[in-house]
């Protein structure tokens, strides 16, 4: 059994460095990608969540990450689409709509119109996907700080994640990129799977762009918490419900020990691959099996 009195950060072996020793950061915004179509769980990001959308819980917990200089939802201008800007609207959140299929052009769109409005320029984009209310804000955290590292295996990075060789669960995926590095692809790539899975293009080009992982030391590659499905919503709608009411900023600490008493109601990728829509492609630094 975990020992209860374990930090997040312990748990997942993350390094717990002085405020004063962290890495100089530059500018940082996170995109959200958020669409109301699903292939088996149509308007999943708006789906009840403890009395919520699934997106506003998911919102919650991304602006609790002290890394990020800003948050904005990045959706499409599908009529479809509707609910999410309108949700945006009424939690006062920034919502860019563009391109349905060109989600990397949404990314790109989302840096110019604040660059239009003179907001300000970030050095680095952090994306997170809509469908995993259960993310990490101690993660983000801590790859946003890993990317910014001013000496060792991080240093001047274009790109980096805890996916290439994944050791968190799936669901607590944290990408970070160099806005410069971002808007090269979107500017010379017409590859139609590198404009939709958005860094694709980065970490498929090693030799080109520099790309790190950021790795835990405790593996739960194997643990499912992302929402693709009814099953998926069912499991953290039961997290929610046994954590969100008696601590809302519930972290992974508290999962995993919830999950070691309930070991049954744990989702692996036995019941769903992960990262299915990359099968078939290139995926160059990121291990991938399909």
């Amino acid at each position: 059994m975990m020992d209860k009195s374990l930090s997040a950060l312990a748990v997942m072996g993350l390094p717990q460095v002085p405020d004063q020793l962290r890495p100089h950061r530059g500018a940082t915004i996170a995109i959200v990608q958020a669409r109301m179509g699903s292939t088996r769980l149509p308007g999943k990001v708006l789906a009840d969540l403890a009395g919520a959308p699934m997106l506003q819980r998911q919102l919650e917990r991304v602006s609790r990450a002290s890394t990020l200089n800003h948050i904005v939802v990045a959706t499409s201008v599908d009529a479809a689409d509707d609910p999410i800007a309108l949700l945006c609207e009424q939690l006062n959140v920034d919502c860019y709509r563009g391109d349905p299929t060109d989600v990397l052009g949404r990314f790109i769109g989302a840096l110019d119109a604040f660059a239009e409005r003179g907001i300000f320029n970030p050095e680095a984009v952090v994306r997170i996907t809509a469908d995993c209310p259960l993310t990490s804000p101690v993660v983000i955290d801590s790859v946003v700080n890993a990317f910014f590292e001013s000496a060792g295996d991080f240093a001047d990075c274009d790109y980096a994640s805890n996916t290439l060789k994944p050791t968190f669960p799936d669901g607590v995926d944290v990408e970070v990129v160099r806005t410069r590095a971002l808007r090269e692809v979107a500017r010379t790539s017409t590859d139609p799977h590198e404009r939709e899975h958005v860094t694709l293009g980065i970490y498929r080009r090693p030799e080109k762009f520099v790309v790190r992982n950021f790795s835990g030391e405790t593996d739960l590659s194997e643990l499912r918490w992302t929402v693709d499905s009814p099953k998926d919503l069912e499991f953290v709608r039961w997290v929610y419900a046994e954590l969100f009411e008696a601590n809302p900023e519930f972290d992974l600490a508290e999962i995993i020990d919830l999950l070691e008493v309930n070991i049954d109601k744990s989702r692996t990728n036995a019941d769903s691959q992960r990262n299915a829509a990359l099968n078939g492609l290139d995926t160059g630094a990121m291990e991938h099996r399909g």
